[in-house]
């Protein structure tokens, strides 16, 4: 169904690939179920180092128990379901189990509040919740204000009252759950995914079952992964990235999935030899690991296994780029989608990286630069990310669930408004500037963020930054920098001149930041992006005093 060809550049790939999915397609029945049952599907390790595998066979079979046990709990297709699990291997068993039965996973964050629960659950319409024993108590205090929740699951603990036991409903369940005429596919809702809001309640992204087999481009191409290798992808389990780098595409490539399940503070020196010691091949991460990585000793790491590297999230800093490739002579191949989407955007093996540059276009996604007026723009100047969607796009998003005005709002016209800026150099490469609410007028200049942070943190002081406008009745916004430093350096006006100078000498001079504050953290979203509006929003606030 899913075979992997290879292809000689860029021009080749859009020649021949063609994205496909078959009909009525359902990830665990068409692919799950077509396993070698004795293949290796998973190897997790834990925060102790205890190593564990898992075969295509034991997901087959846990995910039918579950299916059927959740089916006579009286979970049916289309209702909703909230998973709040870490990154564990049962996880995968329950999002199986759901894409069996229909009924709808809504994967989320463990860093909900009760606040957050009540509010999700409500919005939702979640019936059925599946969380940590550590969440029992936050679901506790929300239950009481969320009348349509109905079934409570818990995993790993003794459950209490009201709550059902993870293992012994599994054990309950029948190990066939056959597919019928009344089973999900296609069209049918698959999941749905809360975006990454930063004022009031985020978006409900809802994906059909099609989009799973819309990884096939992620795993196979963008992550190059062929039989047998062992791919990390570093994410929470609470958010789209997940599924975009360890779950679909992985297996549709026919490579192991390897879940690295620590539940502290990152060390990044943990990771390399996580990666070192169990000869990882493939890897992917947010630009903010590897800009944590590159700052340890690499030579004490042997990663003579690892061939392929890739990046999303946000765009990657030059300087780590380079850093990265010097260590172990591999470039970082960068990629662009949304929660909306999957791989719209990436630098493919075949292709020569352009540090910065997030790549070009994936084939089945038409996109154009466009300016506010919906016309495209010329080479070379910025436009917003569009797709077309005159005809069926495999991987986007259905619909905001339940919100059709906002839907149509960002499909109109013809083509679906990403709300992100990029723009095109003369080889058709894609350089991402930030949402479009993210850039900066200053004296007549439009000032994208992320060229500004990439100089910031190449300078050994940095290890974060998050470049914002700042009203100004002279120039209309000054650059302003918040930043994190590195171990060792103190705020000091002597520093702050360092910082615009060594910005000065990397970027167009009217560029630097004419404002630096020292903060110990970033304001972030849950899934990991700087919350540029809330600086901005503080900033106001201050200026309002």
């Amino acid at each position: 169904m899913f075979t992997k060809e290879e292809y000689a550049s860029y021009e080749d790939l859009c020649e021949r690939y063609k994205p496909e999915c078959p009909a009525n397609f359902n990830f665990a029945y068409d692919v799950l179920d077509k396993m070698d049952p004795a293949k290796l599907a998973l190897v997790h390790v834990d925060d102790a180092g205890n190593r564990r595998e898992f075969t295509f066979g034991f997901f087959q079979e846990a995910s039918c128990r579950l299916a059927d046990a959740l089916a006579k709990k009286g979970v049916k297709k289309g209702d909703r379901v909230m998973l709040v699990l870490y990154r564990r291997m049962e996880y995968w068993t329950v999002m199986l189990a759901l894409h069996r039965l229909g009924a709808v996973p809504i994967p989320s964050p463990s860093l909900l509040t009760k606040k957050d629960i009540t509010e999700r659950v409500n919005y939702a319409g979640i019936s059925a919740i599946i969380c940590e024993d550590s969440i029992a108590e936050r679901v506790n205090e929300a239950k009481g204000g969320c009348p349509g929740l109905k079934l409570f699951v818990q995993v790993d603990g003794e459950p209490g009252e009201g709550w059902v036991g993870y293992e012994p409903l599994l054990a309950s369940g029948s190990p066939e759950f056959p597919r019928t005429e009344a089973s999900p596919g296609g069209d049918d809702p698959l999941v749905i995914f809360f975006s990454s809001g930063t004022t009031g309640l985020p978006k409900m992204v809802l994906h059909n079952h099609k989009y799973a087999a819309s990884h096939y481009t992620t795993g196979a191409l963008w992550h190059d992964l062929e039989e047998g290798d062992l791919h990390l992808t570093v994410s929470d389990t609470g958010w789209g990235k997940s599924v975009w780098g360890k779950f679909y595409g992985q297996w549709m490539a026919g490579a192991v999935i390897f879940v690295w399940d620590f539940r502290g503070k990152f060390e990044p020196a943990e990771l390399l030899r996580i990666v070192a010691e169990n000869k990882i091949t493939t890897f992917c991460a947010p630009p903010t690991i590897y800009r944590f990585l590159v700052r340890e000793d690499l030579g004490k790491y042997d990663l003579s296994a690892l061939r392929h590297c890739t990046t999303a999230g946000e765009l990657l800093n030059d300087s780590v780029f380079h850093a990265w490739e010097k260590a172990f002579g591999m470039p970082i191949y960068e990629g662009y989608g949304q929660t909306e989407t999957t791989l719209q955007v990436a630098t493919f093996k075949f292709m020569k990286p352009k540090p910065g540059s997030i790549g070009k276009p994936v084939p089945g996604w038409e996109i154009k630069l466009m300016d506010e007026e919906g016309k495209e723009v010329p080479q070379g100047e910025e436009g917003e990310i569009c797709i077309r969607i005159d005809k069926p796009v495999l991987g986007l998003f259905d619909s905001y669930m339940d919100e059709p005005d906002k839907t149509a709002c960002v499909k109109c016209d013809g083509w679906y408004h990403t709300g992100d800026k990029a723009w095109a150099d003369e080889d058709g490469f894609l350089w991402f500037m930030g949402r479009t609410d993210d850039l900066i007028k200053s004296s007549g200049y439009r000032i994208g963020p992320f060229e500004v942070e990439s100089a910031l943190v190449a300078h050994d002081a940095v290890i974060e930054a998050a470049v914002t406008g700042l009203p100004d009745e002279v120039r209309g916004q000054l650059v302003k920098a918040t930043v994190v430093l590195a171990p060792g350096y103190e705020p000091s006006e002597e520093l702050t001149k360092q910082l615009q100078a060594f910005v000065r000498e990397l970027t167009a001079p009217y560029k630097y930041p004419r404002v630096i504050d020292y903060v110990s953290e970033l304001p972030k979203t849950i899934s990991g992006k700087i919350k540029r509006k809330e600086i901005r929003e503080a900033d106001l606030a201050k200026m309002a005093k």
